[in-house]
């Protein structure tokens, strides 16, 4: 059976992806918590790796988290920069794969806006998850390179799963507690994949190479997205506000600043279409994605 090393494996997207790894792999997680099979913290060393793996999987990374200080914006290099250097030097050492997918992220083009963005768009995060993933990826084209390896670089957007984290996290969290309220009838569209489709991308890609944004077709409005989760909770439809009012709170948390839980940089990701196009990895990987707004269980 094909060896297939997996970092990141007790994560939020690792855990999901794992089962359907090793379906077609005999994997071998890697990762900071004792019940992987090689316990290491990328971001402070190199991981003691005795053997080649045909396949590796780099899924271990620093995200969901607003940095308040320079040591937590250091934590993003360190996690998503160093670790993946660190993995690297360990892999030279056991010897090269023949393949190694990167899970990178969308967040890399630095949009607030846009539709049906491809990968050839500029890099232009600016943020240290996106600063620091963007690094990774360019290290990463230079060391496969320099060493024969396949490299597929996996952009996924937002990920759908159970007890999801980040921005899908929060609006359950809300919806649950009676918190969230919906702006201008939920009408942007944002771009969403389910966690166990970024697994099955890599059965396709792995051998393959190159650069894929990861998302579903049906980039779901977030009035759709919030009538799902409180369909699943149970939970009557959240109070919808105008724009005109949304504007007010956000300036209001604007004031107040890092305490607030709303602001206008949030405002602008509610109220902002973002999506991604799927069509390079469809078309060159024959790839079919799950609609998320058909899959997504919330628990």
């Amino acid at each position: 059976m094909i060896k297939l090393l997996l970092t990141g494996a007790s994560g939020f997207l690792g855990s999901q992806m794992k089962p359907i790894l090793s379906r077609e792999y005999d994997v071998t997680s890697l990762g900071k918590r004792c019940d992987n099979d090689i316990q290491c913290d990328l971001s402070k060393e190199e991981a003691f790796v005795n053997e080649r793996y045909d396949v590796v999987v780099h899924a271990a990374g620093k995200a969901h988290v607003f940095p308040r200080s320079s040591e937590e914006i250091a934590a993003f290099y360190d996690v998503n920069y160093n670790g993946t250097i660190n993995l690297c030097k360990a892999l030279e050492k056991a010897g090269c794969p023949k393949c190694f997918v990167f899970i990178s992220t969308v967040a890399v083009y630095g949009s607030d806006s846009g539709e049906g963005i491809h990968e050839d768009h500029p890099l232009n995060g600016k943020t240290p998850y996106a600063k620091s993933k963007i690094l990774a990826e360019g290290y990463l084209k230079d060391w496969c390179e320099e060493h024969d390896v396949i490299l597929t670089i996996l952009r996924p957007s937002l990920i759908a799963g159970p007890n999801p984290p980040g921005n899908l996290g929060s609006m359950i969290k809300g919806i649950e507690s009676g918190r969230y309220v919906s702006i201008d009838e939920g009408k942007a569209r944002k771009s969403v994949v389910m966690a166990e489709d970024v697994a099955n991308i890599i059965l396709l890609a792995a051998d393959n190479g190159g650069v894929y944004n990861v998302c579903d077709d049906s980039n779901p409005m977030f009035r759709e997205l919030e009538l799902l989760i409180c369909s699943q909770l149970s939970k009557n439809a959240p109070l919808n506000i105008p724009m005109w009012m949304a504007r007010c709170m956000a300036l209001c948390g604007d004031l107040i600043g890092e305490r607030a839980p709303f602001n206008s940089n949030k405002l602008l990701k509610m109220t902002q279409s973002l999506t991604f196009s799927n069509e390079k990895a469809r078309k060159e990987l024959g790839w079919k994605p799950m609609n998320v707004l058909k899959n997504f269980q919330i628990r």
